[in-house]
């Protein structure tokens, strides 16, 4: 049954994240045809990222009081009408111009949808924090790892095919056409069929998907106060001695890998002058290797390693990575430099999570994971929009440079705390946990 019901949530993350990745690397080339500055799509990329810092916490207590699979529906619909709004962007923005000042143009209009869009999916789309709470509802702390890898297994493979078909599509003259004659631009086209994916998700989730959290659970933390600030959560938990450490190094790393992923569109046009397509495939090269990294790597490790040593490798050759990055000078030398990235971020996105778990309470497992969305979503927030000055002022190198910098000194603070001199860092006996404000 468990491992049905394993089966069926990695199915859903992979649809979810095939839908994503459709349209991720097109928003930049999107905005921009609509007048966007880079700035301004900084700008657009983190408004996302706020909105789900914001909404991460509480979507996660609320999966621990209502149950996973209501919050999964809740979540899934927004990110369908969030799709359908970004399909419509241009006549709704047509639309709104004519209703508005004089000064406010269709393609204005447009882009304000776009980022309205872009934030309702942020508010209600915490789906991967969700899943990753089911996971662990269902699996044991020792193969905790293993199924959390699976989610990793299930990001890449959307990402083998979402940025290729998102691009495909994209560039589809027939379907360009079409849209046309409607009015719509031809990056309508993906974003339409994200929204496909989004609605078979949820049918999916409605019919088969069983609950995870008995009633008795749901119960005891229905009565259980809880902080959703996440300021005010995240100060209770880096008080937590088992806690902080990993909090911390998943931050850094999260703002140092980010600076490559949320940046990466930019990056490929700014340095190597690539096209929408060619920037879709090489995602899709990068989701093979994360692929091949989270399905197999990452459980292999979790047995022979402990996961503290884990983390502390996977931030060194972070720091490598994200230097040789700095320094491709080719687009050849950077898809050699790319295998590494997908080794190092795949597996402290996996491994740091897994550690998460294992240091708070069950009942808080789902606020924990809530939590580390919420850091995630932080780095999010800033990467787009350091990335873009950084880009403007210095060039694109500097952001592999920046990410290099960050990991560098985070190798050092994850040795010391994990590893060498863990006692003043991490108390093995104490089983502390966030506490509710």
């Amino acid at each position: 049954m468990k491992q049905r019901r394993l089966a069926l949530i990695i199915g859903f993350v992979f649809v979810e994240l095939l839908g994503y990745s459709l349209f991720l690397p097109l928003l930049p080339y999107y905005a921009g045809s609509l007048g966007a500055s880079a700035t301004l799509i900084g700008l657009l990329i983190a408004s996302n990222a706020v909105a789900q810092f914001l909404a991460a916490p509480l979507v996660g207590h609320l999966s621990d009081t209502w149950g996973r699979r209501p919050m999964l529906l809740i979540s899934i619909a927004s990110t369908a009408v969030s799709f359908t709004l970004l399909g419509l962007a241009e006549p709704l923005g047509i639309w709104v111009a004519g209703i508005g000042p004089g000064t406010l143009t269709a393609s204005s209009g447009a882009l304000a949808w776009v980022f309205f869009s872009r934030v309702l999916d942020g508010l209600a789309g915490g789906n991967v924090s969700l899943a990753r709470a089911y996971i662990t509802d269902i699996t044991d702390e020792e193969n905790r790892a293993r199924g959390l890898g699976m989610i990793g297994a299930a990001f890449g493979t959307g990402f083998i095919i979402g940025p290729a078909l998102g691009g495909t599509l994209s560039n589809w003259p027939y379907a360009a056409q079409v849209a046309g004659t409607m009015g719509l631009s031809r990056y309508a086209v993906p974003a339409f069929g994200a929204l496909l994916l989004a609605g078979l998700n949820f049918v999916g989730v409605w019919l088969w998907l069983p609950e995870s959290l008995t009633a008795e659970r749901r119960a005891m933390l229905s009565r259980k106060g809880r902080s959703l600030l996440p300021v005010r959560t995240l100060r209770k938990a880096l008080e937590q001695p088992r806690v902080r450490p990993l909090l911390q190094t998943r931050f850094f790393y999260r703002l140092a890998f980010a600076m490559f992923t949320a940046n990466f569109a930019l990056y490929t046009r700014y340095r190597f002058g690539l096209t929408d397509r060619a920037t879709s495939y090489i995602l899709t090269y990068v989701g093979v290797l994360v692929v091949l990294v989270q399905g197999f790597l990452v459980g292999w490790l979790a047995e022979r390693f402990p996961e503290k040593k884990i983390i502390v490798a996977g931030v060194g050759v972070l720091a490598a990575a994200l230097l040789g990055w700095a320094l491709a000078p080719s687009v050849g030398f950077m898809l050699a430099v790319l295998a590494l990235l997908p080794l190092s971020g795949g597996t402290l996105n996996t491994v740091t999570n897994s550690a998460l778990t294992k240091a708070v309470r069950e009942e808080d497992i789902g606020g924990a994971l809530g939590l580390s969305t919420s850091l995630d979503s932080l780095t999010q927030i800033l990467a787009p929009l350091v990335g873009g000055f950084l880009i403007d002022e210095l060039g694109p190198w500097a952001l592999g440079m920046t990410g290099a910098l960050i990991m560098t000194g985070v190798v050092f603070y994850a040795w010391r705390c994990l590893v060498a001199n863990a006692t003043q860092c991490w108390d093995e006996e104490e089983i502390t946990v966030p506490e509710a404000a």
